[in-house]
């Protein structure tokens, strides 16, 4: 255990200073999320024009949960993955005693710590420009923000690490993802709550894994309706599943691989 805990803390501090060292470009790529401010200026708008279910207020706090999300669970592996199989780096990986997966999830955890700042300084902002949005979560539902949270981003994660193992038949596995990304950007409660779908679509919206990614997370920390039990549980199913099949992809891939020589 001391042996994994000291392994953990060195990828951790080593991935974090190495993100430290491109402060400008995370600046940027916290400045890229920002499509959710630019949509809660459209729904505040629409909201006092007509009857929405949700006040542009609550509209204003929503998207506010989305971006934070987004930044919770921005994810990168596949295109990071893809590059190591084009130039033969995943060979010096498949060298060490320890599944390659574990330096990307470092990566990705020690970036968030260095964008924290700006994420905070962003959030800051927000509440300047628009004070009457502003409010305090209780710890629970903070508690409960932070779970979801953290599964939505290895829901994400497993998502995209497994189409990421398509790297070792085709070289654009990232093209995959990039259809994903636009079913996602509709479907996950990014562009709209899904308060706003119809109650049939949202009922098999509810049985996928896009609600579970942004929407469900968004919800809890603003107070929408969720059914904690069933979501929670349906983000475990999905990752289960994208994890099992991540590792039979893994496995087939490492003999294709293998066999084109490395």
């Amino acid at each position: 255990m001391k042996k994994l805990v000291r392994l953990s803390k060195s990828l951790l501090v080593t991935y974090y200073a190495y993100m430290l060292e491109y402060r400008a470009e995370l600046l940027l790529w916290a400045l890229s999320g920002s499509l959710p401010f630019i949509l809660m200026g459209v729904w505040s708008e629409a909201a006092r024009q007509a009857d929405f279910g949700l006040s542009s207020i609550e509209f204003a706090r929503y998207f506010l949960a989305v971006y934070l999300v987004r930044q919770i669970t921005v994810v990168w592996v596949i295109w990071d993955f893809e590059r190591e199989i084009i130039n033969g780096k995943l060979s010096f990986r498949l060298l060490q005693p320890l599944d390659p997966v574990w330096h990307h999830i470092a990566s990705h955890v020690g970036e968030r710590f260095a964008r924290l700042p700006f994420i905070a300084g962003l959030i800051t902002l927000f509440f300047a420009l628009y004070p009457s949005a502003f409010w305090l979560p209780s710890l629970p539902t903070v508690g409960l923000f932070a779970i979801a949270g953290i599964g939505a981003f290895i829901l994400q994660f497993a998502v995209q690490y497994t189409f990421a193992m398509f790297a070792f038949w085709t070289e654009k596995a990232s093209s995959i993802q990039e259809v994903w990304f636009l079913v996602h950007l509709f479907l996950s409660g990014a562009i709209a709550p899904l308060e706003l779908f119809p109650p049939s679509m949202r009922a098999i919206l509810m049985w996928t894994p896009f609600p579970y990614i942004i929407n469900f997370p968004a919800s809890i920390l603003t107070g929408l309706k969720v059914d904690l039990g069933h979501d929670f549980g349906m983000m475990s199913l999905w990752i289960g599943i994208f994890a099992i099949v991540n590792r039979w992809l893994w496995r087939k891939g490492l003999r294709q691989y293998s066999g084109m020589g490395a």
